[in-house]
């Protein structure tokens, strides 16, 4: 046998257990390559830019300590010239030096005033003795601006601002840089990263779907009949103990099964013995009712009642015994279709003259010319247990009718329905319509069929590679539709 993988039956999926897994799996690495790139990012950031600051912060805070009592306030160039010697020795880059006293205003440079320097610099410079610095960016390029007042000494702890404060503004282009070169480093280190770790995590879930495939293959194979397959159970970890979850169970439904299909052929084989067994004394039954029933006009007629009450049931029980047999036949697999080329119309008619079924009951349509390969035995069973169905449980007129079709595959069926005149079939009994004993009004005796009418019937449509089903039309009444392949030899039996 051969079972094909359908579109949803497919290993790759787009969105399947492995895809999830891996994304899961480059998830978690992109966050802990990000987290780690800006966790270092930060911290060789501030490590350039705090080197260089406490570098500038320390050497212009020396140079003022030193130069500044020296320094002349009253402005011009010699105040100048001292601000550009300042501004050489600046580290770790060149500064630029400006000095403000009272309405003084004096640098290194060109410009007298910075546009760099804030206002709350300013403030802080005025505030506090001991000075402050900023970051600064302006049109792009970051700058570090350092102040520094000069004061005097007035005690061990105690300062007095002179009024004169001291600004270095400087810039920290290389500093960005190396910051940018970092960021850069750590952008395009993160992306080969998550290529590499794309093989571990195609490895991970290769490691996690392994199991899992052979379960999907294991319960694949237990659905179709193999009920002693195992899986290898390997470590200790949940799959393995999925696996073994799945071993004992598949043990315990193999037994389940054992014993049901014991039981099953049990419950077979005693049904044909049981038959086989009561046919020779059905027929010496029925050989003596049959007389009996000749001479009942001659009896009493209590007597009379009696008898003909025995001869009936005797009959119920003969067909019921043969059911079984036929049923049990079925069961083993030993119902065999001999087919022959049949003309359908003539064999329907055949079926009902011999029912004696021709008195108005029935009315057929019954196109002539349709010929099939069937089983002429099957086949008059099948027509005549629907026919017999329609007359016991609906209500006369039934209607045969023949026609020929085709199934949504292509190849061309033989339809025979029959339709009675009754109520119906109740909606909840059409799916067990065909079950063995079933009967679809509780009130109906068993006295009324074998109750294996329509699981024959069913059978041998079956047999035919064909199909049967039940159901009321808009018109009232039940219909029972049968479709046989033309030919039903090549449909298989």
């Amino acid at each position: 046998m051969t079972t094909g993988r359908g579109p949803g039956r497919s290993r790759v999926r787009v969105f399947g257990l492995r895809t999830r897994l891996l994304l899961a799996f480059l998830l978690v690495a992109a966050v802990s390559a990000g987290t780690t790139a800006a966790l270092t990012y930060r911290e060789a950031r501030n490590a350039v830019l705090q080197t260089a600051q406490d570098t500038a912060v320390t050497s212009f805070r020396d140079h003022v300590q030193q130069t500044a009592f020296a320094l002349p306030v009253q402005g011009g160039e010699d105040l100048e010239a001292v601000l550009r010697d300042i501004a050489r020795k600046g580290k770790p880059h060149p500064w630029v030096v400006f000095a403000e006293y009272g309405s003084v205003r004096a640098s290194s440079g060109q410009n007298p005033v910075s546009t760099v320097i804030t206002p709350e610099l300013r403030r802080a410079a005025r505030a506090n003795p001991h000075g402050g610095f900023e970051r600064v960016v302006k049109d792009g390029v970051p700058y570090l601006t350092i102040a520094m007042p000069t004061v005097f000494k007035t005690g061990p702890d105690s300062l007095l601002p002179s009024g004169l404060v001291l600004y270095a503004v400087m810039r920290m282009t290389d500093e960005q840089v190396n910051v940018d070169a970092l960021l850069v480093a750590a952008r395009d280190g993160a992306l080969p990263g998550l290529a590499v770790a794309l093989i571990p995590g195609l490895l991970a879930a290769g490691s996690v779907l392994r199991p899992v495939r052979k379960l999907s293959q294991a319960a694949h194979n237990m659905g179709s009949g193999r009920l002693d397959t195992r899986i290898p159970v390997r470590g200790r970890d949940e799959l393995a103990d999925l696996a073994r979850t799945f071993n004992e169970s598949a043990g315990e439904l193999e037994r389940s099964v054992r014993e049901l299909r014991e039981a099953e052929e049990r419950a077979r084989r005693f049904a044909s013995d049981v038959s086989h067994e009561l046919r020779t004394p059905l027929a010496g039954m029925l050989a003596v009712t049959e007389v009996l029933d000749e001479d009942a006009d001659h009896l009493d007629p209590d007597i009379a009642r009696a008898v003909r009450l025995v001869s009936a049931e005797t009959g119920k029980l003969a067909v019921l015994v043969e059911d079984l047999m036929e049923i049990s036949r079925f069961d083993a697999r030993a119902a065999e279709l001999n087919a022959d080329e049949v003309d359908v119309a003539e064999a329907i008619r055949k079926t009902l003259h011999n029912r004696h079924w021709t008195d108005g009951r029935v009315r057929t349509d019954l196109p002539d010319g349709i010929r099939a390969r069937l089983d002429p035995r099957r086949f008059d069973i099948v027509v005549a247990n629907l026919v017999g169905n329609a007359l016991r449980h609906g209500s006369a007129p039934v209607m045969v009718r023949l026609r020929t079709g085709t199934r949504p595959d292509g190849p061309p069926v033989l339809i025979t329905e029959v339709t009675d005149s009754g109520p119906g079939i109740r909606p909840e009994s059409l799916p067990h319509i065909f079950d063995r004993f079933y009967k679809a009004d509780a009130a109906r005796t068993r006295s009324t069929g074998s109750g294996l009418g329509l699981a024959i019937t069913r059978e041998n449509v079956k047999l035919h590679g064909g199909t049967i089903r039940a159901g009321n039309p808009p018109e009232g009444g039940a219909v029972f539709t049968v479709e046989i392949p033309l030919h039903a030899e090549e449909a298989g039996g």
